[in-house]
């Protein structure tokens, strides 16, 4: 991996990957949801979208267009710390890439009538995930998490918000967050000698400096919030503090997750779907922010199975409390833990993702040997370490569902008191 600064100070990140044919282009800027107000939540992924609406040089087709003659792959996503525009192409082709994605980045015409139409568009992605419980009930567990801090805004933002946008507020946003300091280029695959000179041509005239916000960290919570809906299935969220982006316990967190629910051999896989086929969908996830992080198990069940999920997930929530992993556990996730890592860097895209990303948001980047070294040196302790700081605070809970009566006594600081005692 090599860290190159273009004549502006423009961070630019690459990884050279000689023997395919494809390459992976990136621009990431730092900001997300996370740096919404909740007069304009939403804006970030507004931008995200308007940047595709078309520029001086080419319109919303010719830009589906270019990509689609050449064979390639072009798309963008809005996270809530980070927003990533990415082109996947041919080696031969990456100009034409780089070419398309720096206007689209620099000179969106941000057009009042593809606004309007792409306003409509995004209203109707928001009414999807309103019909979407399993989907929105992700977003509750932040607000139950976090309660009004901007880590617990949505995404997508909020139908009256969006309403009120313009294409002068989305302009404004660009200025405050699009800056020199908030962007990293990153670049994976067959790269050649005149990638650099390609983003100087391209990229060198990026003047727009900022300085970063100031981000206040956000307090667990540990709230109950209930979406009254009617559905099939209740969908269920339970939350537990987790650990922050490049937190030296982060490994001995993914392998917890792993074991708890990360995977079809993890205890409540195993437990609630095959052992007793309660669920089709139940698993947990580790997700983390720059100072913050959540651990998260999901379940969605018939009404009438939710009180007996909710039992055993706080059952097998309490063994972990009082017992943590065995040490078979342990080894066997140390195992999966490096395959999967392994396995995860083989495609241009996913190499882009990571050195993009660490750029970003940790300015540091550990090599394949240093991540599997650090995998191979957690121990039973860094795990107890983990475990004290998930069940610090009373649990977080979110439902989705036709009725709360599964959910609204459960004590949610039984495992504060099993951790503590």
């Amino acid at each position: 991996m090599e860290k190159i600064l273009l004549s502006n100070g423009l961070r630019v990140v690459l990884e050279k990957i000689p023997t395919g044919r494809s390459v992976s282009f990136g621009i990431w800027v730092k900001t997300g949801s996370r740096n919404e107000i909740p007069e304009n939540n939403g804006v970030s992924h507004f931008v995200e979208h308007m940047l595709f609406k078309g520029t001086d040089r080419y319109s919303a087709k010719d830009i589906a267009e270019q990509f689609d003659a050449i064979g390639g792959n072009v798309n963008a996503f809005t996270s809530k710390e980070y927003t990533c525009y990415y082109a996947k192409v041919l080696d031969e082709h990456l100009p034409i890439a780089v070419d398309v994605l720096a206007d689209m980045f620099f000179r969106s015409r941000m057009d009042a009538e593809e606004l309007a139409k792409e306003k409509n568009v995004i209203l109707e992605e928001i009414s999807m995930c309103e019909d979407t419980p399993d989907d929105l009930v992700h977003d509750l567990m932040c607000a139950a998490a976090y309660g009004d801090h901007p880590l617990a805004y949505t995404i997508l933002g909020l139908k009256e918000r969006l309403q009120e946008m313009t294409p002068d507020h989305l302009r404004s946003y660009m200025k405050d967050q699009y800056t020199i300091e908030n962007t990293v280029i990153s670049v994976a695959g067959n790269i050649n000698d005149g990638l650099i000179e390609l983003l100087e041509q391209h990229f060198g005239s990026f003047t727009n400096h900022g300085t970063a916000a100031l981000l206040s960290p956000p307090v667990f919570h540990g709230e109950l919030v209930y979406h009254r809906k009617k559905t099939e299935q209740n969908h269920i969220c339970l939350s537990l503090p987790g650990v922050k982006s490049g937190d030296p316990l982060q490994y001995a967190m993914v392998l917890l997750n792993n074991a708890i629910g990360g995977g079809m051999s993890s205890r409540m896989f195993q437990e609630i779907r095959e052992k007793r086929g309660l669920a089709y969908s139940v698993y947990s996830y580790h997700s983390s922010q720059a100072d913050s992080g959540l651990f998260t198990v999901y379940a969605g069940t018939a009404p009438k199975q939710t009180k007996a999920v909710m039992e055993l997930i706080k059952e097998m929530m309490y063994d972990l409390a009082t017992k943590g992993l065995s040490e078979d556990e342990l080894r066997k996730g140390k195992e999966q833990l490096k395959g999967s890592l392994i396995l995860s860097l083989e495609s241009t895209s996913s190499r882009m993702n990571r050195i993009g990303k660490n750029e970003l948001m940790l300015g540091r980047h550990d090599t394949l040997d240093d991540m599997i070294s650090k995998i191979q040196e957690v121990t039973m302790e860094d795990v107890d370490r983990v475990l004290n700081l998930m069940f610090a605070e009373p649990l977080a809970l979110a439902m989705v569902g036709s009725t709360d009566k599964a959910i609204a006594n459960v004590r949610r600081d039984d495992l504060v008191l099993l951790r503590t005692n």
